[in-house]
């Protein structure tokens, strides 16, 4: 509680928050500058129409020319407020004054009329002076030197108040007694608001910083990920090429087709990082396309393709729809799905692929009968290293990147790709694409 009385903003913010606290002390001198012109013109408005009725008021004349003060004032606070806003570089203690004699000028003008209002005895009626102070605790966060200076200018306000009109030794002790008073609500409340926004810019300034360091390891991390993947790509190629050398004299070698698989499948996997590292740098060339003879070709590539003699067909009741789309990235997402299809079901089921048009959008979608996904595995699904990946039903290893790509290519594509599983039943992808 008493660290409140002399919190100060740690010193490493303390300049940030002075400049940014700064800045919106003077927007809300802005504002209540406004709203202070607009009250004190409308009673002014009235005036003129009632001028009669007020000029028999009592302390009229005092009124009169709290009305005026108000009324400038109000309209000086307002264009020197948008000078300060608009001229930023090198202002800043030009805006700490502003703010501080506007605060006077709030206080100073409502404790006027609680003045008049109050037959010259403050104590009798506070409503509208602790409106100004209420306003002072809220709106603005203010230094600790400056509060206290603010505070002890309450004081002052009833001091020099109780000694112009006559009032007795009783009273003037309770008119000290209720400056003391509100002197040390000011200060508390204006305390306690300047500790909670401080406090709060500390945290965010933290959390900023914080995730600066982790997108620099990450940029770090990418880098080093990009030159190790670029480096081992050239070595597997070696290996794959030599494997298939071998093969073409001995077609039966196990081992050596042991070496080649391998080779293959860490060359997937670097390229699986690879596409990881380079997901928001790379830009993507796209190319008008007709869905129905670009998955026709596909489909055709796996079909003659030795090592997966399954059956893959193609539905659609279009003969032309048009997408526009990266091959090369695009393909790389209809093999990853065909891939988990025949991974994930039994050599005598089929991948069944239908094309569909509507609402501007066209749907290509890739079915398997397989086992399916469990419920709890489907919302990690497409999280990159996935804890969703699994091995196939031949053993086929998974690192939990495949999907997460392939949901990111579409989703460059300007698509977007879901997924229906029932266990035991297979399961569906939607790629959704607008129409080219």
């Amino acid at each position: 509680m008493f660290n409140l009385f002399k919190y100060q903003t740690p010193a490493k913010y303390s300049r940030d928050f002075i400049e940014t606290y700064g800045y919106i002390n003077v927007r809300q001198v802005r504002v209540l500058s406004s709203m202070l012109l607009l009250i004190s013109g409308i009673v002014r408005l009235i005036y003129l129409f009632y001028k009669e009725a007020f000029v028999n008021l009592t302390n009229f004349t005092e009124y009169n020319i709290g009305n005026l003060v108000l009324l400038f004032g109000s309209l000086v606070f307002i264009i020197l407020s948008t000078l300060a806003l608009k001229y930023t570089q090198g202002k800043q203690r030009h805006r700490e004054i502003l703010v501080f004699f506007f605060i006077i000028f709030i206080l100073t003008t409502t404790f006027n009329i609680s003045y008049i209002y109050s037959l010259h005895n403050t104590k009798n009626t506070l409503t509208v002076f602790l409106l100004g102070i209420v306003a002072v605790c809220i709106f603005f966060a203010v230094e600790i030197n400056q509060i206290i200076i603010i505070s002890g200018y309450i004081i002052i306000l009833f001091i020099v108040g109780m000694y112009i009109p006559n009032l007795d030794t009783q009273q003037k002790l309770f008119n000290i007694i209720a400056a003391i008073i509100l002197a040390f609500v000011l200060y508390l409340c204006s305390r306690y608001n300047y500790y909670i926004r401080s406090q709060h810019f500390v945290q965010v300034s933290q959390l900023k910083q914080k995730n600066e360091e982790v997108q620099n390891l990450n940029h770090q991390k990418g880098e080093i990920l990009g030159f190790v993947a670029h480096d081992l790509r050239n070595p597997l190629n070696n290996i794959e090429s030599l494997s298939r050398l071998i093969l073409s004299d001995d077609a039966e070698n196990t081992e050596v087709e042991m070496i080649l698989s391998s080779a293959a499948h860490a060359k997937n996997i670097i390229n699986d990082l690879i596409e990881v590292i380079q997901e928001e740098v790379v830009a993507m060339e796209v190319q008008r396309t007709d869905a129905m003879q670009y998955l026709k070709s596909l489909i055709g590539n796996w079909k003659t393709n030795a090592d997966h003699p399954r059956i893959i067909n193609l539905f659609s009741i279009e003969n032309e729809v048009f997408i526009s789309i990266n091959a090369s990235k695009f393909t790389r997402v209809i093999d990853n799905l065909i891939s988990n299809g025949l991974k994930f079901s039994d050599p005598g089921t089929s991948i069944n692929i239908a094309v569909i048009q509507a609402d501007n959008f066209c749907q290509i979608r890739i079915r398997d009968f397989g086992i399916g996904i469990p419920p709890p595995l489907l919302e990690l699904l497409f999280d990159q290293f996935s804890k969703a990946g699994r091995p196939g039903l031949r053993g086929e290893k998974s690192i939990g990147l495949g999907l997460h790509i392939s949901k990111h290519i579409i989703e460059q594509h300007g698509g977007s790709l879901v997924v229906e599983s029932k266990e035991n039943e297979g399961s569906t992808f939607t790629i959704f694409m607008p129409l080219a």
